[in-house]
């Protein structure tokens, strides 16, 4: 299958950005935000900005079917799609929808493309900077034009990276937290797309989410290892945008990788914990 230009999906995200995206930040009536669920945030421009994304995508690659965010939350059976024989488009029309509805500038727009199951392209917008990033799975990728990478491998208390917290963690909060203090930084942006772009150009080394909801994760784990990274879920197996259970975990390197993983398992004091 020949890939849809990347220029071409980035000019439709730079669009639905400027022309619904931005100009309702700041300026949202009450009757314009509700819940979807406990704590789950979601506004009009989540929905207004992944219709357009959704019929501009599909458009753009003939045969081609999205999984949105919102309209799994109405069909949880459009997840099936993703381990379908089409193509698929995976569209988070506005992660960190919670910082938005709050005036906070730390929000995205990521799109994944996926077929049989895997992720072969990715791409995550940033409305407020306009920085885009986007990778194709064995050609690298870059950030306005600056190639992909890393940061480099470092001690614990060197590194920073970003941490769930304990409402996803269960039972590894304890040691989850414990990393996280040793860290000379590590936080929870509350932006998936936000903490991919840090982590595909250097600027942090490390994320363990817990919560794998496909539109969150496809296109940044992609970046990731183009940038040159390791990652993998827990039990060392790989990520794919199919799996919703789970903790993964991207390092810059194997090692490190291995160094986290075991302090997550175990912790400072050697303890086992459940792999969950």
């Amino acid at each position: 299958m020949r890939l849809p230009d990347s220029e071409a999906v980035i000019a439709i995200m730079e669009a639905v950005a400027r022309e619904v995206i931005m100009p309702r930040f700041r300026d949202l009536a009450k009757s314009e935000v509700r819940e979807k669920g406990p704590g789950d945030v979601v506004t009009v421009v989540d929905e207004l900005s992944e219709a357009r994304l959704t019929a501009e995508l599909a458009a753009l690659l003939p045969g081609s079917v999205v999984v949105g965010e919102e309209a799994a939350a109405i069909d949880p059976a459009v997840l099936e799609r993703i381990s379908g024989d089409r193509p698929v488009w995976i569209v988070d029309p506005l992660d960190g929808t919670a910082n938005f509805a709050g005036g906070i500038e730390r929000f995205a727009m990521i799109v994944a493309l996926a077929v049989g199951g895997q992720t072969v392209a990715g791409w995550i917008h940033d409305p407020n900077t306009g920085r885009t990033g986007w990778a194709v799975a064995g050609e690298g990728g870059a950030i306005d034009g600056e190639p992909l990478k890393v940061a480099a491998p470092a001690p614990l208390e060197a590194m920073t990276g970003f941490v769930s917290g304990p409402k996803y963690s269960g039972a590894h909060w304890p040691r989850l937290k414990a990393l996280r203090d040793r860290l000379a930084s590590g936080h929870n942006l509350r932006c998936a797309g936000i903490e991919y772009l840090g982590l595909a150009s250097g600027q942090a080394h490390l994320t363990i989410p817990v919560r794998l909801m496909p539109w969150d994760h496809a296109a940044g784990v992609l970046m990731h290892r183009e940038a040159g990274g390791y990652g993998a879920m827990l039990d060392g197996s790989a990520y794919a945008p199919s799996r919703l259970e789970g903790m993964l975990i991207l390092a810059p390197d194997e090692a490190t990788w291995r160094q986290v993983r075991d302090w997550v398992m175990q912790g400072p004091d050697g303890g086992a914990a459940g792999q969950g």
